[in-house]
């Protein structure tokens, strides 16, 4: 018996950071919590009222579809896409069709095998968001201040084959979002929503696709997707039909539900926007045309995610999944970078292992500690600067030192790390008002070690009989006397000296 083999593209819905609207110059704030605030004649479609292109907006669609290797079109036009929305005045959205402003292009991810995989773009364009309805019993509200945001939708090829698959993309097309800088991408803002339409068949020819709407997390992603994929295998087996549609996810029960039957292209009747010039890229300026330049556009590229990943492995000697964690956040890896490159002499050419060391300290400090702090804080690392208790990262570089040679201990390193974070003092001062320095001094230390084994002959009897745990409780008991300053692998190895030296069993 053959296998059911799912299929599933992915529509992406993105909210661009952009000061005003699409078409209109009010503000385009996810956070305004005051309903139409930010409407005008041009969002509210006054009669009379024209839309004016946000080029910023087109600018960071082309920018994107430059980092997916996209094609970028010489020259692209809006259209009208007629729907009736609730929450659109309009009674249409302006929209693009058949002239995107990208086509093709991919992104990568690991596919369920574990393999590299990419994943085919098939366009990316640019429209305007609807607002929001809220539903009170039999009444329905509706907030404006989305409406006419400027919404970049991404549409994938049919080559997705889990939710597992479907999840990672949208993860790693988030981050690449927050590299560029062109969105927050916050899905709880509903900044960043996905739409997977899955089949499922038994041959290469596709099945009938089903699309859920409107999914606002990474989780909901997957668990729809594997959902909708065994609802569907089990209506098949069932000798039934799956029906086109739109369904909806309830996060609560786990399972899809029927929205309405789903359009074709058609049924939108497009045809182009009569009140928007043709955006002209890289092109001859016709008359009324918008002339954009994609060249200077490539040329404010920065390091993407899966650039910076493979540097930092290269570079400074982390694991894949510690570079994979650093990534995650564009700020931290460069906080990450900013205090390795105080080190003195630190040379990424020639990398030795102490440099590599001390880069994993500051990965432990940074990625773990630091965040911790932070996160009790409500802090990011794009914040931690401003802050007035703040650890500059050649700060860090310093506390670092100061462990990789010895000079304190473990303890002692995350009080000063904690002590930094909320006075911003310097550490070797904090070090030195709290007498930190670690003593490894034998000479100083002997008397100490003698004083312990003296008086605790039980504990020394039982390591002189090979029982390794009681040297640890003498070196507790010795840490205990220098309250926390001895040097741990010094006191070690005067404590083995000291108990060889001892004649016969006490």
């Amino acid at each position: 018996m053959n296998q059911y083999l799912p299929t599933i593209g992915l529509e992406v819905h993105v909210e661009l950071k952009t000061r005003t609207k699409m078409f209109c110059s009010c503000l385009n704030d996810a956070e305004e919590i005051e309903p139409n605030k930010n409407v005008c004649p041009v969002c509210l479609a006054h009669p009379g009222s024209l839309p004016v292109i946000n080029l910023e907006a087109v600018k960071k669609v082309i920018k994107v579809g430059l980092a997916l290797e996209g094609k970028i079109a010489k020259k692209s036009f809006f259209d009208r896409k007629n729907y009736f929305y609730p929450d659109l005045p309009k009674g249409f959205q302006i929209s693009q069709y058949e002239h995107p402003l990208v086509q093709g292009g991919y992104l990568e991810i690991n596919g369920d095998d574990g393999k590299k995989k990419k994943i085919a773009i098939t366009r990316i364009h640019l429209e305007e968001d609807t607002g929001n309805l809220l539903h009170q019993g039999s009444e329905s509200l509706i907030d404006f201040n989305r409406a006419g945001v400027p919404l970049m939708e991404l549409v994938t090829e049919p080559v997705i084959h889990s939710g597992l698959e479907a999840r990672k993309f949208a993860e790693e097309l988030r981050l690449l979002l927050r590299y560029l800088g062109v969105s927050d991408a916050d899905m709880e803002l509903g900044q960043f929503r996905v739409e997977p339409n899955i089949s499922v068949s038994k041959t290469e020819k596709l099945g009938v696709k089903v699309e859920i709407k409107n999914l606002n997390s990474f989780r909901s992603a997957e668990d729809s997707i594997n959902f909708e994929i065994k609802r569907q295998i089990g209506v098949l087996e069932s000798g039934e039909k799956v029906h086109q549609q739109n369904r909806g996810w309830n996060q609560e029960k786990a399972e899809t539900f029927e929205q309405r039957s789903k359009e074709e292209a058609h049924d939108y009747r497009y045809f182009p926007e009569p009140d928007l010039p043709p955006l002209l890229i890289d092109s001859p300026n016709e008359d009324g045309g918008i002339f954009v330049n994609s060249e200077e556009i490539r040329n404010q590229l920065p390091e993407l995610p899966w650039q910076k990943r493979e540097r930092l492995e290269k570079l400074y000697g982390l694991e894949p999944r510690q570079v994979e964690l650093l990534t995650q956040e564009r700020a931290m890896a460069d906080y990450f970078e900013q205090c390795v490159s105080e080190f003195k002499g630190f040379d990424l050419e020639h990398r030795k292992e102490s440099d590599s060391e001390k880069a994993r300290i500051v990965y432990n400090l940074v990625s773990s500690n630091l965040r911790g702090l932070m996160a009790e804080a409500k802090m990011d690392f794009e914040t931690l600067s401003a802050r007035g208790g703040k650890i500059k990262p050649n700060d860090l570089a310093v506390l670092v030192e100061f462990f990789h040679q010895k000079r304190i201990s473990s303890r002692a390193l995350k009080d000063v790390l904690l002590e930094m974070f909320e006075t911003g003092r310097d550490p070797g001062e904090i070090i030195n008002s709290k007498n930190l320095l670690q003593v490894s001094d034998s000479g100083e230390l002997e008397a100490v070690v003698e004083k312990v084994i003296q008086n605790n002959p039980a504990p020394v009897k039982d390591f002189k009989a090979g029982k390794d745990a009681s040297l640890q409780f003498l070196v507790g008991q010795i840490m205990k006397e220098t309250k926390g300053r001895a040097n741990p692998l010094v006191i070690q190895e005067i404590l083995k000296t000291k108990i060889n030296e001892l004649k016969g069993v006490l």
